[in-house]
């Protein structure tokens, strides 16, 4: 009868094969599959905390834009204020400042009411409205009538009433160049018989050649 010898186990593996190298080995590669996956969450963790400080960074960013833009558009807004302030403090400034003498025309010829209107139009956006009655200074409307028609030689005094109670009322149809318009109490100028007046008409302007009448005027003739 043929005897049988048993074997150890590992005398089944292939020839070569070392079984505590190949249990080693498999222990091996588990540990280096389990790091492989640890650093694979750390760098996804890296990524994820890049990728939201990207986006704070870009919302800070955003928000600092927006914020420096307002600023931005204040300081222009009021800066823009400041011009306008300073522009309309210069325009009443230079309109009620004289600059030195200027130089006017006598008048032409002999007393008229086309001499007198074409007199005082060389003060028309020359002179501004004041409370003189010289060319060189300003112009109240009182202070252009008396000074225009002083040199035809007619004396009048200061104010709007006292102007017109030397002078004979007459109507509009009647009115010719040369003829005072007076709103009693408030304002007078030069007629300029073709239904406008040259007067002096406010601070902060010159005087001008209106080319209507407006409200109730009353006409006076010297």
């Amino acid at each position: 009868m043929a005897s049988v010898t048993a074997l150890p186990a590992y005398a089944m593996m292939p020839t070569g094969t070392n079984p505590v190298a190949s249990t080693v080995n498999a222990g091996q590669t588990f540990v280096d599959t389990s790091a492989s996956a640890t650093q694979t969450l750390d760098v996804n963790a890296d990524a994820q905390v890049a990728a939201l400080s990207a986006t704070r960074d870009s919302y800070n960013s955003t928000d600092a834009s927006v914020l420096q833009a307002q600023r931005d558009a204040e300081a222009a807004a009021a800066q823009a204020a400041a011009d306008a302030v300073a522009a309309a403090a210069k325009a009443v400034e230079t309109a009620s400042t004289p600059s030195g003498p200027k130089t006017f025309a006598p008048p032409q010829g002999g007393y008229s009411g086309e001499a007198v209107v074409a007199y005082a139009e060389q003060f028309v956006g020359v002179v501004p409205y004041g409370w003189g009655a010289d060319p060189n200074d300003s112009f109240g409307c009182d202070g252009l009538t008396q000074y225009v028609y002083g040199q035809f030689g007619i004396s009048l005094p200061r104010g709007v009433d006292h102007q017109a109670a030397l002078a004979t009322r007459i109507t509009q149809d009647e009115a010719v160049a040369g003829d005072l318009v007076v709103w009693p109490g408030e304002h007078i100028g030069i007629y300029d018989g073709a239904g406008g007046v040259i007067h002096s008409p406010d601070f902060g302007r010159y005087v001008e050649h209106a080319h209507s009448l407006w409200g109730s005027p009353v006409f006076y003739r010297l």
